[in-house]
């Protein structure tokens, strides 16, 4: 079975028409000192926060403690709110045909409990640095949210 691959567009006038709106939410996970969880994204080869699509039985909190557990094996607990990613120049095409507009609300988190596990979403899991962020591959929108988490806004993005 081919694996689904994904390329992401921001602003571009030569991406494709989205053929579908996803709901989903992701989280700044961090550790006691202070490092950021983020996965090597297998469908892109980029740096990501994790996350992904809600189900019909999530909450969105719900399903940012789902997508971390899946995508990383660790148990979270949800801490707070980031912001809302709701811009329509972000559009996320898949080989299989999908054309998405995401609307992800990114929430931030404490670990629980859990062990780190790579799942068949990524190649590489990693708590890493602030100051390592900028070295890694990582998409645009996805460093957006992380800067917006390491400003420490008084109040939540709403984008």
């Amino acid at each position: 079975m081919a694996r689904t691959t994904r390329t992401e567009y921001y602003d571009d006038p030569h991406a494709p028409e989205p053929n579908s709106l996803v709901v989903a939410a992701s989280a700044v996970v961090t550790d006691e000192r202070g490092r950021i969880l983020l996965q090597r994204r297998r469908d892109n080869n980029l740096w990501a926060l994790p996350g992904g699509g809600m189900e019909m039985t999530d909450s969105l909190p719900g399903t940012a403690v789902r997508e971390v557990r899946e995508e990383t094996g660790l148990t979270v607990e949800i801490t707070g709110l980031v912001g809302t990613y709701t811009d329509p120049r972000h559009v996320i095409a898949y080989s299989d045909g999908e054309v998405r507009r995401q609307f992800n609300v990114c929430f931030t988190a404490r670990v629980t409990g859990g062990e780190l596990k790579i799942s068949e979403e990524s190649t590489e899991l990693r708590f890493i640095a602030p100051d390592d962020l900028p070295d890694l591959p990582m998409h645009h929108t996805q460093r957006l949210r992380v800067q917006h988490f390491l400003d420490h806004r008084d109040r939540p993005h709403l984008g």
